[in-house]
């Protein structure tokens, strides 16, 4: 199985440079539509609801200090297979032109992020996991 690495190292290939705001929100949403597209996880590393939207702390704590993301040398996208890829490449096709404000805004608005959250008030810190069922049951039913 492919690392969020993979995957990020995919998406910069595939876009470019980007925040790292909205790299993550890019890897939330491949991961998501791999759940309900392909009934797999395209990564193991858990996923959580921060203040901003879903962020994966492996992939924050990576790239900690830095606005601008070029590459993701710890990644190897030739890891992810053809599925996999075609996955990430419909999300981008999708997803990839938004800006992360965007994105992190449509998060807000959704089941998984907003269900992680509950308790907390706006802005506060979280930590709390977004699971994969509650990722497949939501975007299964757009």
């Amino acid at each position: 199985m492919a690392n969020v690495y993979d995957v990020a190292a995919y998406i910069l290939k595939k876009l470019g440079s980007m925040t790292a705001m909205k790299l993550q929100k890019l890897v939330y949403y491949s991961q998501a539509w791999s759940l309900v597209w392909d009934d797999k996880a395209l990564f193991i590393e858990q996923m959580e609801a921060w203040a901003n939207g879903p962020v994966v702390p492996a992939l924050y704590e990576y790239y900690q200090g830095k606005f601008q993301i070029n590459s993701c040398t710890t990644g190897n996208p030739s890891l992810l297979t053809s599925t996999e890829r075609e996955t990430i490449d419909e999300v981008l096709n999708f997803y990839g032109d938004k800006s992360s404000q965007w994105l992190s805004d449509l998060t807000h608005k959704e089941d998984p992020w907003l269900s992680a959250r509950k308790g907390l008030a706006p802005g506060e810190r979280g930590n709390q996991e977004i699971t994969h069922a509650a990722m497949a049951e939501y975007y299964g039913s757009l």
